[in-house]
């Protein structure tokens, strides 16, 4: 009987059922591999045609001085070499009340008042998590307080805020906080749905511009995003890197967005994307410490021409690009090629 059952065993595992479904995983395997380790994904089509209007960037003041960069020279040569119209801002909570109760904007005030001087358009970010590690930026004077103590103190710092430049009329968005719902990624308290809905409606009470809630591209659904912003924002990054994968290139074609876009409920004319990677990925340390060829395995200059088309493919609204203090730091330092190609889209 038994070996009977092994004969069975073996002839059942020579059937050509059973191998073609081994030949359908090592092929499945290997389709895999090659589109998320190896294919470039480039659009075959780059002549980078768009609408007036259609690139920003996000700029961080933050990020400027972590590079070892001058905040108001990297501002400026943003708005007057590149010439751009659309900027991010985020207005990190740190920053603006180093000691609580006693606001500061005046930095951000000249931001915005030199941004007008040249018809800039901002989408001013307010919260707790904002771009840039380590994503929460809350103050000093927080530490060892209990997380309610900082919730609260978070709603009162987006009211002053909000009240600060509700009369700007170059501010046209308000975002609130940045991917809120996603706990994957940063130094961050889990997320919040009733602290989000206290901090949502602090804004509305002061102000009636639209709010844009913004999501994780690949790893989120975006319903949860769609049902309380008036608009909505995405990442979209090509090239990631992971602790047990390394560096991965997302298939995606561009219409994928577009798709779940509509299955959230969400018009593509109220789609963003707010951050569109433009700079390399850093798996550990600064990024100003990468080798060219580490930086090459995330970003290149071929692939930026190529995210730059993705962007444009996907028929989202508007596309604010993620580097340009990067682009900024290798101009300085003798690598022109990004900030050159940058003046041409804006």
């Amino acid at each position: 009987m038994l070996k009977d059952n092994w004969k069975k065993i073996k002839d059942f595992e020579k059937s050509p059922i059973v191998i073609g479904w081994h030949i359908f995983l090592i092929l499945l395997f290997l389709i895999l591999f090659y589109f998320f380790k190896i294919a470039d994904n480039y659009p075959s089509k780059q002549d980078l045609k768009h609408e007036q209007g259609f690139f920003g960037v996000t700029f961080s003041k933050k990020y400027c001085e972590d590079l070892g960069l001058d905040w108001k020279e990297v501002y400026l040569a943003t708005i007057d070499e590149l010439k751009v119209k659309e900027i991010r801002l985020p207005i990190y909570w740190d920053e603006i009340e180093k000691t609580k109760n006693v606001y500061d904007f005046s930095d951000y005030d000249y931001i915005i008042q030199e941004g007008e001087k040249r018809d800039v358009k901002f989408i001013i970010n307010l919260g707790w998590r904002l771009p840039r590690w380590p994503e929460c930026h809350a103050p000093a004077w927080t530490t060892n307080k209990t997380l309610e103590f900082s919730k609260i103190e978070a709603v009162k710092m987006i009211q002053e805020a909000v009240a600060h430049y509700k009369d700007n009329q170059s501010i046209i968005i308000w975002q609130l906080e940045n991917e809120p719902f996603f706990d994957a990624f940063g130094v961050c308290p889990d997320s919040d749905e009733e602290f989000f809905k206290k901090e949502l409606a602090a804004i509305k009470a002061i102000d009636d511009r639209p709010v844009l809630v913004s999501a994780s591209g690949e790893l989120s659904f975006w319903k949860k995003e769609a049902k309380y912003g008036d608009l909505f924002g995405t990442t979209l990054y090509r090239v990631v890197w992971g602790k047990f994968t390394g560096y991965i290139r997302y298939p995606f074609p561009s219409w994928f967005y577009g798709a779940k876009a509509k299955l959230a409920g969400i018009k593509q004319e109220n789609a963003y994307i707010v951050e569109l990677q433009a700079e390399p990925w850093v798996p550990s340390g600064k990024i100003i410490y990468l080798s060219p060829e580490e930086e090459k395995k995330s970003f290149s200059i071929e692939q930026f021409r190529a995210n730059l088309q993705y962007a444009i493919d996907t028929k989202f609204s508007k596309s604010y690009l993620w580097g340009v203090e990067w682009w900024y730091h290798k101009h300085l330092n003798g690598d022109s090629r990004y900030w050159d190609l940058a003046k041409t889209i804006f």
